[in-house]
């Protein structure tokens, strides 16, 4: 009589088929897994720069465009000028800017680039303007390119002359103190910031009206006769774990000067 045999398995076909099967399935999850978590890190990418292109439009708007001016250079000494005038001036003071419509590229580690001066008015911890006589006195600001960080910064040069002026002048991130606070950050991750100058009628400034007897460059008709300013801000942003940059967005803020 025979004995049946009670030891059942997976013959080697069936074995090396669902390896293969079971190797598949893994393959297809993770897969879907990573771009998922991809396209996620992609998503938090662009909404950071969202919310970067939102409060640099913000603060643009109100602060250039409830100035009393666009400047050439800044009058109130800045000791901390990372760009200062080489012309005669002294290094407390920016480079002059004029109105010449361009596209600046934010620069590599270590260097500044001059973006543009504007003023406004000094006021009191209440709101209201401190005046000179019959005009306020005005404070300074200065708009600038930080090539190490990548970002759109914005100094503060408070009129010492301004009894009880409600700001304070800023000071670089690495030199700043409780007394001098750090320069504003307007907006991160910048690649570039293109200018350009119009009349309320939306015909661009002439910038070829004058040219510098030095230089010979075009220096423009300057921020007087401009009534309309606009700038682009080109972002770039590398998401986490990724190689390239693959968040990349504009955003356009033309503004209506309150002065003209």
């Amino acid at each position: 009589m025979k004995r049946l045999s009670s030891q059942q398995g997976f013959t080697v076909p069936e074995l090396v088929v669902t390896v293969i099967l079971s190797g598949l399935f893994i393959s297809l999850v993770t897969y879907f897994g990573i771009s998922y978590w991809r396209y996620a890190l992609l998503q938090e990418s662009d909404l950071d720069t969202f919310v970067t292109r939102l409060n640099a439009g913000d603060y643009l708007r109100e602060a250039v465009g409830g100035s009393s001016g666009m400047l050439n250079q800044n009058s109130i000494v800045d000791t901390n000028a990372h760009v200062p005038d080489t012309s005669g001036a002294g290094s407390q003071y920016w480079q002059p800017i004029h109105a010449v419509p361009s596209t600046i590229s934010v620069g590599s580690t270590g260097s500044f680039t001059a973006l543009m001066y504007f003023r406004r008015p000094a006021q009191s911890t209440n709101g209201s303007f401190i005046m000179n006589g019959t005009q306020p006195y005005h404070d300074e600001y200065v708009l600038y390119l930080d090539g190490t960080t990548k970002e759109l910064r914005v100094r503060t040069l408070a009129n010492s002359a301004a009894t009880g002026n409600s700001r304070v002048t800023t000071c670089p991130p690495s030199s700043a103190t409780i007394s001098c606070p750090a320069d504003k950050v307007v907006a991160k991750d910048l690649a570039s910031v293109a200018t350009r100058f119009f009349s309320r009628s939306g015909n661009t400034v002439d910038y070829t009206a004058s040219t510098d007897p030095i230089t010979g460059e075009y220096n423009g008709p300057d921020y007087s006769v401009v009534e309309v300013v606009e700038f682009t801000l080109n972002i770039t942003r590398k998401p986490l774990f990724q190689k390239t940059n693959a968040t990349q967005n504009s955003t356009i803020v033309r503004i209506a000067l309150r002065n003209s």
